[in-house]
């Protein structure tokens, strides 16, 4: 599979390299500044174009720039498709507003990837519109597959969904390790030590989980003794109001990718 990148940051560099993993593809980068062409080209193996060359229906294209350049970038290489499958990970955009910056264009698939999948372990939304061949939301699968697993959405409001559990959720993540490692210092561990502690406990807590048959209220509740030590961090956590304030933060994720997908798919 021919494969060119539009745009050269870091999820862009995290693809390439799950696709040179992966291996069976040509890949090339279009990116504007010279030494990051560079880079790509000595990490990756690609070639690396300061423009957009002509493309053909059995290529990808995937728009890897800032929502905000992206009607330009679009209006820019429209006239170069040559009827390629365009992937876009940008956030926000719309569907309808690439096909109309693309002069129409209509193989398109959207996907809302994460962080993670620098280090091949992401997870990505993929959304394709009614009425695009099955063979091309299979090969957009396949893209992102290089970087870790891939959930099908049946509709484009399946994106923001995503942005707020996947999407944006590494970063709850490392807020959430953030603290941890604040509680540890104040406890009296160097910051080494309770670095290592909590990651440790973060690495060990998710896989445990992913095997377990059990589900992770059960997992919690297994390691919550009555009258014990863990129940009573739980019912502070709880007195806290930490759950419910994840969720309306979940939510309001939610809400401001639907504001910024209206704002950015605007003409």
């Amino acid at each position: 599979m021919k494969i060119t990148f539009i745009g050269g940051g870091n999820m862009a560099g995290a693809i390439l390299a799950g696709l040179a993993r992966q291996g069976g593809h040509v890949l090339q980068v279009v990116e504007l500044h010279e030494d990051k062409r560079e880079q790509l080209a000595r990490d990756y193996g690609v070639a690396a174009f300061g423009a957009a060359p002509a493309f053909a229906a059995d290529e990808v294209v995937v728009l890897a720039v800032k929502p905000q350049q992206l009607k330009a970038v679009c209006e820019g290489i429209a006239g170069q498709l040559g009827g390629a499958l365009v992937l876009s990970i940008a956030a926000g955009v719309r569907v309808d507003a690439l096909s109309r910056w693309l002069n129409g264009h209509a193989r398109i698939v959207r996907i809302m990837p994460n962080t993670p999948a620098m280090v091949g372990r992401g997870v990505s939304g993929v959304y394709a519109p009614a009425g695009l061949a099955e063979a091309d939301a299979q090969t957009a699968a396949t893209v992102m597959q290089a970087v870790g697993d891939v959930v099908s959405l049946q509709a484009e409001t399946g994106i923001d969904d995503v942005t707020a559990v996947s999407g944006s959720g590494p970063a709850y993540v490392f807020y959430f390790i953030e603290a941890m490692i604040a509680g540890a210092v104040k406890q009296g561990f160097d910051a080494a030590t309770a670095r290592a502690l909590v990651l440790g406990t973060f690495d060990g807590a998710v896989e445990l989980a992913r095997q377990s048959p059990l589900d992770v209220a059960t997992l919690r509740q297994n390691v919550t003794s009555k009258g014990g030590t863990t129940e009573r961090a739980i019912a502070r956590f709880d007195e806290e109001g930490v759950k419910a304030a994840i969720a309306a933060g979940m939510d309001d994720c939610r809400a401001r990718s639907i504001e910024l997908g209206q704002l950015l798919s605007q003409d």
